[in-house]
């Protein structure tokens, strides 16, 4: 009976309370009915994870390593019951802060200059939890801001925590270094009202009303005057898109920066000032320091080897300017191909292409012609290698010679052209009497018997095509047959090729 009493949760409960050291804390009180939020049965290691899933922020800080209990090692080992122990009433202070003994560099905000005198209370509010007093500046001070929020919330980048009023703040590390007389200028100077926010940078923002020039070179006025005073002129034409070399350093200001010109940025090009010199009319365009120099107009300067893609070697030395410059280059564009000059007299009509170069030479057009027959459809074996090359091809025009046998030996021709045009077939071109032909191998009649002695006219007479020619014996043999065609055509039957009038009869 007592242990079916002890198993009852309400009996438990009793048993449990009847053991229970003490009251709470006040902050308990809502849980002190339920031992099991903070104590596991007959397991005292588990009571911290109890208090880290109610006190989840604490926990939260132990895993990041951050805050008092992530930062300090006995806080961060210990079981919580260590330093924070309960049942001692209602009044009992958990936390037991030693707020003397504190230390607060076991924070994430360590106490430095001013800070470190500073009362708890002035950040730690009564009833307020430590862990949730504010860090920025701005949490603390806004009320004195002078800047109204304009310079954001980062105030430790010019104070420092031993006095708000100490302002340390590095000028150069703005987009305006002080430099020359400005490092001796009162900040209200530029920062009326403590404005820094989108303070102008300009030169003319606070020179403007001194500027003599009444603004005819423009807003950057550093570009000729120095911060040291502003009576001290410096200026370095080289530092422009345009440095004065030759005649233009002996120039005058006045004579390109004329009142008329209020911008500051002139133009540049050669014309802009000399189009009237311009003996060209503007043929050879604008840019006429490819050509001129600028010690004097009429020294002309100009490389053709290295200033076009098109260097003058040869007979292309000799030629005239204007003998290849003949036309507007604004309108038409001078192309450096060997066609574009010479395509008019170019004997062989185009045939060959327009990469002229790839025979002739540029000495003279006729001197040292190079060509590689063998690259051809034609390559020269044989005596074809001695023959002058006027002997095919009988005008410039080479491509319009025959690559033919008979295109160049009709006339040698034997044969009168009844063996066809292929003379390949038998002669080769060592030598025209150098002839092979193979009846056997390359027909289908062999030669054989009284047939092997024959004189090839004999068969092939004029007017007869020999891939057309009859091999019957009939076709050759009419006239020998005494039986006038009683036994048939196919003599073979009983006649042999040895000898024709010796008959071999089967019965």
């Amino acid at each position: 009976m007592a242990l079916l009493l002890l198993a009852s949760p309400v009996r438990a409960d009793t048993l449990e309370k009847l053991v229970m050291p003490g009251p709470v804390t006040a902050a308990h009180q809502k849980v002190e009915n339920g031992c099991a939020k903070c104590h596991a049965p007959f397991n005292k290691g588990d009571q911290k994870s109890l208090c880290i899933a109610c006190h989840d922020k604490v926990g939260a800080d132990i895993k990041a390593g951050q805050g008092f209990h992530g930062r300090d090692a006995a806080a961060r080992s210990r079981e919580c019951r260590t330093c924070h122990s309960d049942h001692k009433g209602r009044a009992f202070d958990i936390v037991g802060l030693n707020k003397e003994a504190f230390d607060h560099v076991s924070t994430d905000f360590k106490l430095s200059g001013a800070h470190a005198a500073a009362v708890c209370v002035a950040c730690h509010a009564p009833g307020r939890k430590f862990r949730d007093a504010p860090t920025g500046c701005v949490d603390c001070h806004e009320n004195r801001d002078v800047h109204k929020g304009d310079l954001g919330k980062d105030c430790a980048s010019c104070h420092t925590p031993e006095a708000w009023r100490k302002a340390a703040f590095d000028h150069a590390k703005t987009k305006f270094p002080l430099t020359g007389a400005h490092a001796k200028v009162q900040c209200s100077a530029c920062h009326p009202s403590a404005r820094y926010k989108e303070t102008p940078l300009a030169c003319v923002s606070c020179h403007g009303l001194g500027d003599v020039h009444q603004g005819a070179f423009g807003g950057k006025c550093d570009q000729c005057h120095a911060a040291t005073t502003w009576k001290t002129v410096k200026f370095d034409h080289a530092a422009t898109d345009f440095p004065l070399r030759g005649r233009h350093g002996a120039l005058a200001c006045a004579l390109c920066h004329t009142p008329t010109m209020k911008s500051a940025k002139l133009a540049s090009g050669c014309v802009d000032c000399h189009k009237a010199d311009d003996v060209h009319k503007g043929a050879n365009g604008p840019v006429c320091r490819d050509c001129h120099g600028e010690a004097s107009w009429k020294t002309v300067s100009f490389n053709h080897d290295k200033d076009t893609k098109f260097p003058l070697r040869g007979g292309h030395k000799k030629a005239a300017c204007n003998d290849c410059h003949k036309q507007d280059p604004k309108k038409v564009r001078l192309q450096a191909t060997c066609a574009s000059c010479h395509g008019q007299s170019d004997p062989h009509k185009g045939q060959l292409g327009t990469a002229c170069a790839s025979c002739h030479g540029e000495e003279t057009w006729a001197d040292k012609v190079r060509f590689d027959h063998d690259m051809s459809v034609f390559p020269l074996l044989g005596l074809h290698v001695g023959a002058p090359c006027e002997a095919c091809h009988m005008t410039a025009a080479f491509k319009d010679a025959g690559a033919g046998c008979t295109d160049c030996h009709l006339a040698e021709d034997a044969h009168k052209g009844a063996l066809g045009p292929a003379c390949a077939n038998c002669h080769n071109p060592n030598g025209w009497t150098f002839w092979r032909f193979d009846h056997g191998s390359e027909t289908d009649f062999a030669l054989q018997g009284g047939h092997e002695n024959l004189a090839c006219g004999a068969c092939h007479r004029p007017g007869t095509q020999p891939q057309k020619l009859a091999v019957a014996c009939i076709s050759c043999h009419a006239v020998d047959d005494i039986h006038n065609g009683r036994f048939g055509a196919r003599c073979e039957r009983c006649h042999g090729v040895d000898n024709f009038k010796k008959v071999r009869i089967k019965r």
